[in-house]
C-alpha cells in the first residue's frame, strides 16, 4: 500500500516564512527585538527634535542646519568609525555607543523640561549624537552578518530594515500622540529609556553561535586601503555614488515631512505624526515583500527602486490635499526601504568581511552624512520656493540616477553570476 503524499503547503505560508527566516536564529532575533524597541524611541525624538527647533524659531532653515549638525561627524570621522567596526570587538564597541546616546536622550529631556534649551545647544547636542552614531553605525550593520549565516544574510538586513520603518509607524505616531498630550519631554525621557532593551539583547547573545570575521591587524593607512578597495570594485563604487547623491537631496524627509505638514497643508503636529506613520505603513509592507522574493536580488534591482522611488516622491510633491498626500507617502515609503534595504544588501554581500566595517561607514557617509549639505540646502530651498519644492529637488535626481544607473548596475550583475556548478563558502566575499 503506497503511503498517501505529503500535504504541499500555500506558497503564501512559504512566501510569510521566507520573509521572516533569518528570525529563527536567535542572536538575530535578539538583535531585531533590541532595536525594534529603541528606533521607535528614536523616531520618538526625531520628530520631537523637528517640533523644538520649529517651536524655538519657526525656520526651516535652521531645522536644515540641526539636521546637518547630527550628521557633520559622518562625513568628517566616518571611516574612522569603520576602521574601528573592522578592529574591535563589535558588541563591546556597541555598549559605549548605546549607553552615551541614552545619555544624550536624558540630557535632552532634562533641559526642555527646565525650558533651559536653544538653538545653539540643540546643535550642540546633535552634533554629539552624531559623533556617537559615527561608531555605532557600521558597528551595528556589520554585526549583521556575524549573527546569521551567509545564505540568510540577505533576508537578516532586510528585516533590519522593516524593523526600522516598523518601529517609525509606532515612534511616529505615539510620539505626536505624547507631544499633543503632554509635550516635548517624555519623548526624549522614553527615548533614553529605550536603549536599554539593545544593551539587554548584547548581553544575551550567545559567543559559540556568532559567525565572527577576521580582524585586520593595525598597520597605517588602512582607512585609505577601504576607500582604494571602494573605488575599484564597481559593485561597491556604483551604489555609493548612488546614494552620496540620493542622501543629500531625496532622504531629507525629517527636514521636508514637517515643513510640508505646517506650510503647505496647514496642520500640526497630528499631521505630520499621520504622515511620517503612512510612509512608515508603505516601508513595512514593501520591506516585508523584498524580505521573501527571490526577484529584488541583485545590483540591477536598486536602479529600478531609485527610478520608482523617485517617482513617489515627485507624486508626493504634487498632492494637492491631504487626503492624496496620504495616498502617496506608502509608496514613498516603499521606495525609501526599497532602495534603503537594496543598497545595503549589495553592499554588505560585495565587500570582504574584513573590509565590511569600512565599506558600511562609507554607506553611512553617503546615506547620511550627506545630509550636512543636503539638509540646509533642502530646508533653504523650502524656505525660498515653497515646501513643495523639497520634494521636487529630492524626487528628480532619484529618477535620474534610476534610469542612467540600470545598464551599468545589470553589468555589474552578469559580472558577479557565478560560473554553473560553482559553490559559494559561508562567508566569504561574492564574486563581486
Amino acid at each position: 500500500m503506497t503511503a498517501p503524499p505529503a500535504p504541499r503547503r500555500a506558497p503564501g505560508v512559504l512566501g510569510v516564512r521566507q520573509s521572516f527566516s533569518s528570525l529563527s536564529v536567535r542572536n538575530y532575533r535578539l538583535y531585531f527585538w533590541g532595536y525594534s524597541v529603541s528606533v521607535v524611541g528614536t523616531w520618538m525624538q526625531t520628530l520631537a527634535l523637528a517640533l523644538l527647533v520649529l517651536r524655538l524659531s519657526g525656520s526651516g532653515a535652521d531645522l536644515g542646519i540641526v539636521t546637518g549638525a547630527r550628521y557633520l561627524p559622518f562625513l568628517l570621522l566616518g571611516p574612522f568609525g569603520g576602521l574601528a567596526a573592522d578592529r574591535y570587538d563589535k558588541r563591546r564597541l556597541l555598549y559605549v555607543t548605546q549607553a552615551s546616546s541614552a545619555a544624550v536622550g536624558l540630557l535632552f529631556a532634562v533641559l526642555t523640561a527646565l525650558d533651559a534649551v536653544s538653538i545653539p545647544l540643540v546643535v550642540v547636542l546633535s552634533l554629539a549624537l552624531g559623533i556617537l552614531t559615527v561608531f555605532d553605525n557600521p558597528a551595528r550593520q556589520s554585526l549583521i552578518p556575524e549573527l546569521v549565516p551567509r545564505e540568510r544574510m540577505a533576508n537578516a538586513v532586510t528585516l533590519n530594515s522593516v524593523s526600522v520603518n516598523m518601529a517609525r509607524v509606532l515612534g511616529s505616531a505615539v510620539g505626536g500622540a505624547l507631544v499633543a498630550a503632554v509635550g516635548l519631554t517624555a519623548c526624549f525621557a522614553l527615548n533614553a529609556a529605550s536603549f536599554g532593551a539593545v544593551l539587554l539583547s548584547l548581553v544575551l547573545m550567545r559567543d559559540c553561535e556568532m559567525y565572527p570575521a577576521d580582524r585586520p591587524p593595525r598597520r597605517k593607512g588602512q582607512v585609505r586601503e577601504g576607500l582604494r578597495y571602494v573605488g575599484r570594485t564597481p559593485a561597491l563604487l556604483l551604489p555609493l555614488v548612488m546614494l552620496t547623491v540620493t542622501g543629500m537631496l531625496a532622504y531629507e524627509f525629517p527636514v521636508t515631512l514637517p515643513l510640508v505638514a505646517q506650510r503647505a497643508l496647514h496642520g500640526g503636529p497630528g499631521t505630520y505624526g499621520a504622515m511620517a506613520s503612512l510612509m512608515a505603513v508603505g516601508a513595512v509592507g514593501g520591506g516585508l515583500y523584498i524580505a521573501g522574493s527571490r526577484r529584488t536580488r541583485g545590483a540591477g534591482a536598486l536602479a529600478v527602486a531609485g527610478i520608482g522611488w523617485g517617482l513617489a516622491i515627485l507624486a508626493a510633491a504634487l498632492a494637492p490635499t491631504l487626503a492624496w498626500e496620504l495616498v502617496a507617502l506608502p509608496f514613498v515609503g516603499l521606495g525609501t526601504i526599497a532602495f534603503n534595504s537594496l543598497s545595503k544588501t549589495a553592499m554588505q554581500l560585495a565587500s570582504l568581511p574584513s573590509m565590511r566595517g569600512r565599506v558600511m561607514a562609507l554607506w553611512s557617509m553617503a546615506w547620511g552624512g550627506s545630509t550636512v549639505v543636503g539638509g540646509p540646502l533642502v530646508g533653504w530651498v523650502a524656505q525660498e520656493f515653497g515646501s513643495r519644492w523639497s520634494l521636487v529637488v529630492g524626487g528628480v535626481p532619484c529618477l535620474l540616477l534610476g534610469v542612467l544607473a540600470l545598464p551599468a548596475l545589470r553589468r555589474v550583475d552578469r559580472a558577479a553570476s557565478p560560473s554553473p556548478g560553482a559553490a559559494a563558502s559561508p562567508h566569504t566575499s561574492s564574486p563581486y
